[in-house]
């Protein structure tokens, strides 16, 4: 599915090379749920741009189901992202006056599939997410949690590979972002491979797997720890 190599990633900033992400090496099988969690300044939205396409490593080299996708250009790119890849952002980032049912289908438009086909994909994506009854809802009609589970349907009606999620209970209160990871874990269940960022340990928990990053580098992987030893 996904495989890092050596990958880097340095900004200029004046005269000094900050070096956001600096020599990763990973991969994540399909269907696995990974969070990568770290401070402020670790690398970790470095590292969710380079995985969802929206920016290519200074060096090394990225493969996406088998594609090296680390030199593609940003047209190729966009159509990487339409087709392998699905978004979740911490600030939902809806058309405000479209329905949650235009919402979902917007992605599908660059498609090219007919309304008909746009409109029964769409509401079966917002069947998944327990929003069926509120299809032809405003984002303002709707709740904080409601309004994620807009953005994760959106996020869902390509049928993308990979879900990217970054901080997704970052504006939703403590229950609402209980029931937003409640929805992640069923997906992850149902087979979907999910890749998060946070810097919150609770929420990285749900995960089958923990990237730490601290100054562009991986410092544990719990997937690379050694299996505890239990007492006979």
């Amino acid at each position: 599915m996904i495989r890092l190599e050596k990958i880097c990633k340095y900004y200029q900033m004046g005269e000094q090379t900050v070096h956001a992400l600096d020599g990763l090496d990973l991969h994540i099988p399909d269907n696995q749920y990974v969070a990568f969690i770290g401070a402020s300044g670790s690398g970790k939205s470095t590292m969710m741009n380079i995985l969802g396409c929206l920016d290519t490593p200074t060096s090394g080299t990225y493969f996406l189901n088998g594609q090296d996708v680390s030199t593609l250009d940003d047209n190729r790119l966009a159509t990487i992202r339409n087709r392998e890849i699905g978004f979740v952002f911490q600030s939902f980032n809806l058309l405000p006056r479209a329905s949650a049912l235009r919402n979902v289908m917007l992605p599908l438009i660059y498609r090219g599939l007919n309304l008909k086909v746009r409109e029964q994909r769409a509401t079966a994506a917002l069947q998944q997410v327990g929003l069926g009854d509120r299809m032809d809802h405003l984002p303002n009609q709707l709740s904080g949690g409601q309004r994620q589970r807009v953005a994760i349907a959106r996020a869902l009606v390509t049928r993308p590979s990979i879900l990217l999620a970054d901080e997704p209970t970052g504006n939703l209160d403590s229950r609402t972002g209980a029931d937003i990871m409640s929805l992640f874990d069923q997906l992850h269940a149902d087979g979907q491979t999910i890749i998060m960022v946070t810097h919150e340990t609770d929420v990285a928990a749900h995960a089958e797997r923990m990237v730490r990053l601290q100054d562009g580098r991986i410092i544990e992987d719990t997937q690379n720890q050694p299996a505890a030893v239990l007492p006979c």
